[in-house]
């Protein structure tokens, strides 16, 4: 796969707006009040995707089967429509990238203004956390504070969703959030790994991060019956999952990453996880002196909140049935256009108002979101209904629901998913068995070569 990455248009002017609610204007020139000139990185975007690729000339589609022989979404569709597609997301991206302005800036600051005097207000309360009343204020608004942190503000500033604005206090290489994931290693697992290979199986190691299976054409091994539990367990503690996750010990450990590169990058976590830990389990509860339990507590309890509520949004994003995958070799030789349509396809929204898509930092809008990545998340909810009909248009699925069903669809998955497909000679109840079985061998087995390599240890 090319790359071939597209600066972005120039910022333009448009009148302030309430928070959540940014409307533009027509072009006006002129620099963006409090922009700082500094010398930045180049914009472009970030994932360096193939949405910025030159669609492919007298590219012939190839469909990809599956082992499980789920027939393909997108089977239907010519070349020429597929690029057609490609053309009109193309124009419609640009439409708001030469939109963006002063009012979209206004936005992003605000709302950093609005989550600081949050967490801080918040903290001040937990001072005096003994009493019961501040603690459960003080804790709501610790929790709601870190959602705003990693999700609206952390995950979209690092997407480079800001970079246009040339402000140094809120570009992609600067910005650190918190969460106990360093900000280069997400971007590197998320933006350039996540988003290049959305839920192309073998490749996007999203999908289930590793511990749970979430596709009939996923292998099923014997350790996935627990993955309910896994799957709880890292809701909890989710932050922890992803900062691992981010790691890529297994490239270390498979050489894919060099030995030296992987302790550098232990370091940097291990440096990461010291200032969180400091600050939420050290600091401010011996700020609080008698209060010391109590706020610890309280920080527990918001960083618990936060975990389960962006673990949720991340599940109703990419786990829900109806959310297609991809074969392992279907991304040779992709197009623009290609590329668009398994985003659409790989990606599910969460219906609902304003506060719902600002609490989930406009992730409700993920079909949006990994279409056009850099795109700020304010205008998200703009332009939703015309790639929903876009997706009308070119009989492709659209699906969205509300947050009670879209994360019922993502859990009964996992449910669904922690046992075996069904053979045509073996039931699923069969197969665990013979799983079962097998492994019982090879525990017997290697039991029996430990005690003979005893023995002739012994001999010797």
């Amino acid at each position: 796969m090319t790359l071939v990455a597209e600066p972005h248009s120039p910022a333009t002017d448009s009148p302030g707006n309430s928070l959540g609610a940014p409307q533009s204007s027509p072009k006006s020139s002129g620099a963006l009040a409090g922009t700082v000139p500094l010398e930045l990185p180049p914009v472009e975007s970030l994932t360096g995707l193939d949405p910025h690729l030159r669609a492919t000339v007298g590219h012939e589609r190839v469909l990809h089967p599956k082992p499980s022989g789920k027939p393909d979404p997108t089977a239907h569709l010519t070349s020429a429509q597929v690029e057609a597609l490609a053309r009109e997301l193309d124009e419609l991206r640009q439409e708001v990238m030469d939109s963006r302005g002063a009012g979209d800036a206004a936005y992003i600051r605000r709302t950093i203004a609005v989550h600081r005097w949050l967490e801080l207000s918040s903290r001040a309360v937990l001072l005096f956390s003994g009493f019961p009343p501040a603690w459960l204020l003080g804790t709501a608004g610790l929790s709601i504070a870190k959602i705003i942190d990693n999700m609206e503000i952390g995950h979209n500033v690092l997407h480079g969703q800001w970079d246009w604005m040339r402000d140094p206090a809120i570009h992609s290489t600067t910005w650190d959030w918190d969460h106990v994931s360093p900000a280069a290693q997400w971007k590197e697992s998320h933006n350039e790994i996540h988003h290049v290979y959305t839920n192309v199986l073998g490749r996007d190691n999203d999908l289930g991060y590793g511990i749970m299976r979430v596709d009939a054409d996923q292998p099923w091994k014997l350790s996935s019956l627990g993955q309910p539990l896994y799957s709880f367990a890292n809701a909890l503690l989710f932050e922890w999952g992803i900062a691992s996750y981010d790691l890529r010990l297994h490239d270390v450990i498979t050489g894919v990453i060099p030995r030296e590169e992987g302790r550098e990058r232990v370091q940097l976590l291990l440096r990461k996880i010291w200032r969180q830990v400091s600050k939420d389990f050290l600091i401010h509860p011996l700020l609080s002196g008698p209060n010391f339990v109590p706020t610890l507590a309280a920080n527990a309890v918001a960083n618990v909140v936060r975990n389960l509520w962006s673990n949720g949004i991340i599940l109703c994003g990419h786990f829900p049935f109806g959310v297609d995958t991809f074969a392992y070799d279907s991304i040779e030789g992709e197009s623009r256009g290609e590329w668009y349509v398994r985003q659409m396809l790989g990606s599910a929204n969460i219906s609902g108002g304003w506060l719902m898509h600002f609490m989930s930092g406009n992730l409700s809008h993920q079909i949006e979101h990994h279409l056009f990545p850099d795109l700020p998340s304010n205008r998200y909810a703009e332009v939703a209904p015309r790639v929903r009909e876009i997706c009308q248009r070119y009989g492709l699925h659209y699906v969205t629901g509300s947050y009670p069903r879209q994360i019922a669809s993502a859990w009964a998955k996992v449910f669904y998913y922690a046992v075996p497909n069904k053979e045509p000679d073996r039931s699923r109840a069969r197969i665990v068995g013979d799983a079962v079985r097998e492994s019982a061998a090879r525990r017997r087995q290697r039991k029996a070569e430990r005690r003979a390599a005893r023995r002739e240890a012994l001999l010797r």
